[in-house]
């Protein structure tokens, strides 16, 4: 169904600060009605002054994604475009991160995220014409250490993608994979947090320390980019004729990804990692 933009409804998730509150705007200013959600709605309040509708949700219940959805079909018809932004980093190491806490990382960053899109598939696939846009990571593509879980929940959205756009391209639904760099959001001071509270004062203190003040410091404030730069490509992703399966942004993401894959082994990655974030090679 080839209908213009500006016949279109997207649904933002995440949209109340960062990546999402940048993306909003920009499918709004395109002419796309955009409903932003997310579950702190008070912040997203100077959207309606762009003509955004704002709407209440919980990624982790299940109540709360089916009233989204429903409330959106019955004001618009139904969501053309799906930004699945939601997502946090739960940071700390593999053997002290409270499996609570992993699983509420999994609930999040993967199973809001397919449930979300499990409901919008019907409407797009029975009108022949969707675009399904996850944002993942370069860390869903390399990991580093003290992220174990939150790489695992990045690792997975990439996998689930690729089935997607497969099952879903006979009836011209596009899944697209979002993958950005450092950017300027809370996402690294939410990060640093969980890392110092979980993994501060423990065996793994001394590294965790260091990556704390990577996290907190002037260098990766230096190096991230405005959250523009992923508007920037989301829209490129939506107007595209035939859409990229995946996009990287910023500049020095791409850069990170290229040294990765340079690298070649494991190892060598790894201490590439290592000596980037100035983590002691042993403890």
């Amino acid at each position: 169904m080839n209908k213009p933009l500006n016949q279109r409804t997207a649904l933002v998730t995440g949209a109340s600060s960062g990546i999402g509150e940048a993306t909003a705007l920009r499918l709004a200013s395109l002419g796309i009605t955009t409903y932003a959600a997310a579950r702190r709605v008070e912040k997203m309040e100077p959207l309606k002054q762009h003509g955004i509708r704002v709407i209440n949700l919980d990624v982790t219940d299940e109540t709360s994604i089916k009233s989204c959805v429903e409330q959106i079909a019955a004001e618009a018809g139904g969501i053309d475009i799906l930004v699945n932004n939601a997502g946090y980093g739960s940071y700390g190491s593999i053997e002290e991160v409270p499996l609570a806490d992993a699983r509420r990382q999994v609930e999040v960053n993967l199973f809001g995220l397919a449930r979300l899109t499990q409901l919008v598939i019907p409407h797009m696939r029975g009108q022949r014409w969707g675009k399904i846009l996850n944002v993942t990571s370069i860390g869903g593509l390399q990991a580093a250490p003290y992220g174990g879980w939150y790489h695992a929940t990045k690792f997975a959205v990439e996998g689930l993608t690729s089935s997607l756009r497969q099952e879903l391209a006979p009836f011209d639904v596009d899944a697209i994979l979002i993958r950005p760099g450092a950017i300027k959001t809370e996402w690294s001071g939410i990060a640093a947090d969980s890392l110092l509270a979980v993994s501060g004062n423990g065996p793994y203190a001394r590294a965790v320390r260091v990556m704390h003040s990577l996290f907190t410091g002037p260098s990766l404030e230096k190096m991230a980019a405005d959250p523009s730069v992923i508007a920037d490509v989301i829209e490129e992703a939506i107007t595209a004729r035939r859409p990229k399966s995946g996009y990287l942004a910023p500049l020095a993401a791409k850069v990170m990804i290229g040294i990765g894959k340079l690298a070649g082994g494991d190892r060598l990655r790894d201490a590439i990692t290592r000596s980037f974030m100035k983590l002691p090679k042993k403890m």
